[in-house]
């Protein structure tokens, strides 16, 4: 059985939630044999390790798995993931190069510094 995900959005299925649409809004837990699968898993591998193929059996279209201070987009292709350069959900956003930039304002100043420059820059990109 797969592992509570660090984050899960939906995104395409937010109306299959039970939880009136919004991401695991209520729910401790996803329920994995009786909830649809999220649209969206990002995994943060700090002191753990997080295999993309434990996402297979519940067909999760989009894995985000951040390691070793980097990014990579997995989605799914058939019966496997496939590395990929950006995500489905937010093609038009270099989400890899956001999450870097992200985490160096973070560093260098805070975090209370990385949201808001990370606020202004996709307000002034749509």
């Amino acid at each position: 059985m797969c592992e509570e995900p660090d984050y899960c959005f939906y995104i395409e299925n937010w109306e299959a939630m039970p939880s009136a649409g919004y991401a695991n809004a209520g729910k401790d837990r996803i329920n994995w044999g009786v909830d649809p699968s999220p649209d969206l898993v990002v995994e943060i591998d700090i002191t753990s390790y997080t295999d993309v193929n434990d996402y297979l059996p519940y067909g999760v279209p989009e894995v985000w798995l951040f390691k070793k201070n980097q990014l990579v987009i997995y989605r799914l292709q058939g019966d496997r993931y496939t590395v990929e350069i950006s995500s489905r959900y937010f093609p038009n956003i270099n989400v890899s190069e956001v999450v870097t930039e992200s985490l160096k304002i973070a560093y260098e100043r805070n975090t209370s510094a990385a949201i808001r420059e990370l606020r202004q820059k996709l307000a002034s990109d749509n």
